[in-house]
């Protein structure tokens, strides 16, 4: 039986309605399940389960017509019903818990009232306008009725793979023959947790796996294809712009002119960065190419002095030790860049990265606090930590009417061509006034047995395990070590 064997850092079955951007966690999420819609690299969005679907003018209802005859894995009939099951737990307040704090899709579909005009259609009317529903959709995964109750202990959904088994150090999946594309390209996949990126590198080379992700950067293995790939989360510091010297958006900008983000990246992260200019990455909707906070030190300098703070600047500055995991060298880091301009950072050390998150979402940060920007939805991050009329949870006291406005426009235009412009004017805007300190995104390596020179990562940085190489994968048993080997 051909098995596909893929290594990875970490490893653990999710609720499918929780919100996550752990790419570990969603590329098995993504086996087990599907959603209305998938990503498509060309047109943004695909057909999954929904086959088709139309937008209102004002993008405030959203009509899906879902694919026939599919069953999920327990052999339930795909209805209506069961799509709407989903949404609504989705929906709830309690549910779409990320890093402790619930209620992420809530934001979004509180309110919604969902229908089913046909047996196998759908529709969505929205509380509030959002032409970017399709970027929640994409990770709304729908499970079976019979698992909704505890979907972790029992995984049932209707995509390519079918639960079979996880625990600590393991998680396997068998083929569905009866997918809506066919029998998907390998008979069954077992996802191991290899804590080290030197030993997944070391599985990858000695053929223990034949897929090994984020494994050192640039690394090469023999009989292997290796290849860098963005991550779109940004790594930053939030600004608390309620309180305190940040409030003033001369000494956010300097802050931002000060720091070299190539020497950065080179001494944080061993060059395995890319430099961050503003508000997204380059994968995001709406970018904005351009050095827009190239180092400048004098400029740097004229700003603080202009500001009244040039004989010197103490900030109180928070880190975790985790999430990202260099927060502790990254900070250390822009301390000394930011010492020459006479700005020095009183640094608070948090050991509990949960009880961090609460910290930042209740707005008892300091100055300022590593934090990451992970939706791919330029949308999800403009609302939920730009946008003062929210004050979301990641919000720290920025305002920006002109900014809010164009949020507005955003959320009322389907088109997307107009709506990328929107997102273009925003982050134009954010520069000039920026909410936070820009620094980079990772720029991560993974590896693929055998050579596969037209295979890619997805946009977002998901292991889409539908579009690894046919083939990829050889005949496996598992040995005394609880690894599968050839």
């Amino acid at each position: 039986m051909s098995r596909l064997t893929i290594a990875q850092a970490r490893l653990r079955m999710d609720d499918p309605h929780n919100c996550t951007d752990m790419n570990d966690v969603l590329t098995v999420l993504e086996a087990i399940y599907d959603a209305l819609v998938r990503r498509d690299p060309v047109a943004g969005y695909a057909p999954a389960l929904a086959t088709s679907w139309e937008v209102s003018d004002d993008a405030s209802i959203w009509l899906f017509h879902l694919r026939e005859n599919v069953q999920f894995h327990d052999g339930t009939p795909l209805t209506a019903e069961a799509v709407i099951a989903c949404l609504v737990r989705m929906a709830r307040p309690d549910m779409g818990v990320t890093l402790g704090a619930p209620g992420v899709y809530a934001q979004y579909l509180a309110g919604a009232i969902f229908e089913a005009p046909t047996g196998m259609s759908v529709r969505i009317s929205l509380a509030e306008p959002l032409a970017d529903l399709l970027d929640l959709l994409v990770y709304g995964y729908i499970a079976a009725p019979s698992c909704l109750e505890n979907p972790i202990k029992t995984p049932i959904g209707t995509g390519p793979y079918v639960f079979e088994h996880a625990d600590a150090t393991a998680i396997q999946v068998s083929a569905n023959p009866d997918h809506y594309d066919g029998h998907p390209a390998h008979d069954a996949i077992t996802w191991l947790k290899i804590a080290s990126a030197a030993g997944r590198l070391t599985a990858l080379a000695e053929g223990h796996a034949d897929v090994a992700n984020t494994l050192p950067f640039e690394a090469e293995a023999p009989g292997a294809r290796t290849g860098t790939y963005l991550s779109p989360t940004a790594v930053i510091y939030l600004f608390n712009s309620a309180r305190g010297p940040l409030k003033d958006r001369r000494i956010r900008r300097a802050l931002n002119l000060a720091i070299d983000r190539q020497r950065l990246i080179a001494d944080v992260l061993d060059g395995a960065g890319a430099p961050l200019h503003g508000l997204s990455s380059s994968a995001h909707m709406g970018y904005v190419p351009g050095d827009h906070f190239a180092y400048n030190h004098d400029e740097a300098r004229a700003l603080l002095d202009d500001a009244g703070v040039a004989d010197g600047l103490t900030l109180d500055v928070d880190y975790p030790t985790s999430l990202p995991d260099e927060a502790e060298a990254l900070t250390e880091a822009v301390a000394g860049q930011l010492a020459s301009l006479n700005v020095h950072l009183r640094i608070r050390r948090h050991e509990n990265r949960e009880a961090y998150a609460h910290m930042v979402r209740l707005s008892e940060i300091g100055d300022m606090c590593v934090f990451d920007s992970s939706p791919l939805s330029t949308f999800r991050v403009l609302y939920e930590k730009i946008d003062s009329r929210v004050g979301g949870s990641w919000w720290q006291g920025y305002s920006n009417t002109k900014v809010e406005a164009l949020i507005d426009r955003a959320r009322r235009t389907p088109d997307s061509a107009a709506r990328a412009a929107i997102f273009r004017d925003c982050n134009r805007l954010l520069t000039e006034d920026p909410p936070w300190l820009f620094l980079y995104n990772h720029l991560c390596t993974i590896g693929l047995h055998g050579d596969h020179p037209g295979w890619a990562m997805r946009r977002d940085g998901v292991l889409d395990v539908r579009a690894l190489p046919r083939n990829l994968g050889g005949t496996y048993g598992k040995n005394g070590q609880g690894v599968y080997a050839r």
